[in-house]
């Protein structure tokens, strides 16, 4: 009779697992590790988050505006960086808002559906792609301006600002969805994303299938990434560098300096910052401060882009100046 009893125990508790193991299989609701800050430093690092979302918003809203309303501006350099402000606005929407509020939850609240998540990952990818391709169209404006100046207002027009702006996008839209949908056709049998967002590695992680495919897809797809966004930018500057030494031409280098100055910058904060998750990455010790720089990597680029194009451009500064001249005459 106590086998017997034994035996029904053991059938119980088989079931059981079979069931919980069902539950989390190709489940639709997710678990987010999130950011697990102690109670010390919950609230000051959500204020910090906070804040910074709050500058990101309106810097970026602010230059695009700025952009819009100002005729000067309508030019294809100023033009083209907006997809900038426009990509720090989606990308830092899309996990900033969902962060913070989870911050504020117990673990075990902190819940996300499946479909909620792969957009999540698309977005962040989009905004690393993008943040890639947009910059490396922007190189070839400079490198045109100031190596051919005679052809480029015939080459630069309207048309070729969106022919160059759908390029940039739809490569990078091309890449990630493949990214994506390399991972969405697998099987899942874990429920627990240990990230603080959603992202490729994250949701391929979840399956107990091979994602050899996925591992050489994203390594191809970050050395093709990577390679083409270092060559263009090094390949452009050589030749502007070479065109500024041997013309000899003051205006031309103070121009070059200025332009071209303020798009590198952009593109090392955005380069290093993004070189850093990927070497946090192999220090599984240091998981707290991995899952800190990838926040990072979506504020610190946000943050800086506009205001280093705003400080730097005279064009945007003339305009915040008749802004503020403004404002103070309207009172009186």
């Amino acid at each position: 009779m106590f086998t017997r009893a034994q035996t029904m125990i053991l059938d119980l508790q088989g079931l059981m697992v079979r069931l919980m193991e069902n539950s989390s299989y190709n489940s639709l609701t997710l678990q987010l590790e999130g950011l697990n800050a102690s109670k010390g430093s919950l609230y000051p690092v959500f204020l910090f988050f906070f804040f910074s979302y709050l500058i990101i918003m309106l810097a970026n809203l602010g230059i695009v505006f700025l952009v819009f309303i100002d005729k000067n501006l309508h030019q294809p350099m100023y033009l083209l960086f907006c997809n900038l402000p426009f990509n720090d606005i989606l990308g830092n929407s899309i996990t900033m808002p969902r962060l913070m509020m989870d911050m504020l939850r117990p673990p075990s609240e902190r819940l996300i559906s499946y479909y909620e998540c792969v957009v999540q990952a698309f977005t962040t990818h989009m905004y690393g792609t993008s943040s890639h391709t947009v910059l490396m169209i922007m190189a070839f404006d400079r490198y045109l301006a100031i190596c051919d100046p005679l052809r480029y207002a015939s080459v630069m027009t309207n048309r070729m600002v969106v022919k160059l702006t759908l390029s940039a996008w739809s490569a990078a839209f091309v890449l990630v969805g493949i990214l994506l949908g390399l991972t969405i056709r697998l099987n899942r049998c874990r429920t627990l994303i240990m990230n603080p967002y959603c992202d490729n590695a994250s949701l391929f992680k979840l399956s107990c299938e091979s994602v050899f495919i996925n591992n050489v897809y994203g390594l191809t797809f970050t050395v093709v990434l990577f390679t083409s966004s270092i060559g263009s930018i090094i390949l452009t500057y050589t030749k502007i560098t070479v065109v500024c030494l041997t013309a000899k031409n003051k205006s031309l280098n103070s121009k070059a300096l200025k332009t071209c100055s303020t798009h590198l910058v952009v593109y090392l904060v955005m380069l290093i910052s993004g070189f850093f998750v990927i070497i946090m990455h192999r220090f599984p010790q240091y998981a707290y401060y991995r899952k800190f720089a990838a926040i990072l990597f979506h504020i610190i680029p946000g943050g800086l882009n506009p205001i280093i194009y705003g400080i730097q451009s005279k064009e945007i500064r003339k305009m915040l100046l008749k802004l503020f001249e403004y404002r103070k005459v309207l009172p009186s």
